[in-house]
């Protein structure tokens, strides 16, 4: 018994890219966060440097997001139409 095949393991593939990247940011900007707010109460100086901080993260949603994106590209309709054909 198949459990998954070529398209239904791809869109799998690219849900966990998805949501694996929405997790990990999540993660990170709930941690960096609660440390931001403290060195912003004894230091408001280092504010600029804090924000990048904050936005690094982010980038973890954009790669989950290209790598989803990549493997959606190879999903094709024309499959299921010829297996049922």
């Amino acid at each position: 018994m198949v459990w998954f095949e070529n398209n239904g393991a791809i869109a799998i593939g690219a849900a966990i890219a998805m949501f694996g990247g929405a997790i990990g940011t999540a993660w990170a900007q709930a941690t960096i966060g609660s440390s931001i707010m403290g060195v912003l109460a004894e230091r408001p100086e280092e504010t600029f440097k804090l924000i990048v901080y904050m936005a690094l993260p982010e980038l973890i949603v954009l790669l989950g997001f290209v790598v989803a994106f990549l493997l959606l590209g190879k999903v094709t309709g024309t499959e299921a139409v010829a297996a049922t054909a």
